[in-house]
């Protein structure tokens, strides 16, 4: 039996932009003051946390690799708030499809800027980037949406794109490596880059943003949109949705780990059970945050996140173009060169510090990039 999605009263939901400020927190600061505590205490337990700030080299999961796929999670959870609502009211599907493509190549453009095209111009650049992955994922994930009103379609479309990517991964040989090689420059993830991704790749042999990583983010896109389906389904109710959330991740987690010993999680190739298991965090993630904010209203600690929240590009790139931490050395360096190993935990809270009023005068002043 098929499910529709059914419209509910409240088009935003503070959970939302909460974890996505949550998330964003760890890019413009959080993993940095972290690894300071960690220098300037020596205690094992802040060790263990600093640790999960730095990427895996290859194989293997910490909670750094889960920041990228979260964020692409988040932004698929916000298509069917700002797309099917629009659809329901009315909206032609040629107008979706025109915002959608104008996000994407402002993502595209803006990822390029970051990559320095500015700066060093277009000659041997990069033109891949976290952006262009958040922009193209979004458009694909977007038109599946916008073209079918029913979970089980769009659990169809999740299914063939990993097995798509499962295929792909597993069973097409690479020239000279052979198929299901998990390794940089064996891997057909590599072999495509080199083939059809245009300049510089990242990596000597591969783009941890390239073709197939963007197949796979397209899909933890997807697999937010469902989840964004589900909370918007006026039909269930605010436990229910908990609760399924809450399954949800549970079996992604799983089933995910359970295909690890023989095809293993690696970010830097966005391998299908990378997906499955970033996909189940963020549906537990999402279960929790949305339960505490959206369903027992316990949100008044929320205003810190929810401000970084609404101005997740603005930040990402912002903090690429300001120094925010001279800012911090200029202020406090007086307190922090003193205090020796702490110093630094003084200087990047003060950069975080720095940080947030920004984004606080802009969120007061009605400013936001909308992209």
């Amino acid at each position: 039996m098929e499910t529709t999605m059914k419209l509910t009263v409240k088009e935003r939901l503070s959970s939302l932009d909460t974890l996505r400020g949550f998330d964003m927190l760890w890019i413009i600061g959080g993993g940095e003051l972290l690894r300071a505590l960690s220098k300037s205490t020596g205690w094992d337990w802040v060790t263990a946390l600093a640790n999960q700030t730095h990427h895996v080299q290859w194989e293997g999961f910490h909670f750094e690799d889960l920041i990228f796929p979260l964020f692409m999670f988040i932004s698929g959870a916000a298509i069917p708030f700002a797309l099917t609502s629009k659809l329901e009211k009315g909206t032609p599907k040629k107008e979706l499809y025109k915002k959608v493509f104008q996000r994407m190549i402002l993502l595209v453009i803006f990822g390029m800027v970051y990559n320095g095209a500015l700066e060093k111009g277009f000659s041997n650049m990069r033109y891949l980037s976290v952006l262009s992955q958040i922009g193209i994922g979004y458009f694909f994930a977007s038109l599946i949406v916008i073209n079918t009103n029913t979970l089980r379609a769009r659990i169809f479309w999740l299914t063939g794109i990993l097995a798509g990517i499962a295929i792909l991964q597993n069973l097409v040989p690479v020239p000279g490596f052979g198929a299901g090689v998990f390794t940089p420059e064996g891997s057909i993830n590599a072999w495509l880059d080199q083939h059809l991704l245009p300049g510089r790749l990242i990596d000597k042999f591969f783009d941890p943003e390239g073709v197939l990583c963007i197949v796979s983010a397209i899909s933890v896109t997807l697999t937010g949109a469902i989840a964004g389906s589900l909370l918007r389904n006026g039909s269930l109710t605010s436990l229910r949705k908990t609760a399924i959330l809450l399954i949800s991740g549970v079996s992604l987690v799983v089933i995910a780990l359970l295909l690890s010993p023989f095809y293993p999680i690696i970010k830097r190739l966005w391998t299908v059970p990378f997906d499955l298991l970033t996909a189940g965090v963020s549906f537990l993630l999402l279960a929790i945050f949305y339960f505490i904010i959206d369903v027992k209203l316990w949100n008044k600690w929320i205003f810190f996140f929810r401000v970084i929240g609404l101005n997740s590009i603005t930040i990402y790139l912002g903090g690429h173009l300001i120094d925010f931490e001279l800012p911090s050395k200029f202020l406090l360096g007086w307190i922090a060169i003193p205090s020796g190993n702490f110093g630094e935990v003084i200087i990047v809270t003060g950069m975080i510090a720095a940080e947030w009023l920004f984004l606080y005068y802009l969120y007061k002043n009605k400013i936001f990039l909308r992209v």
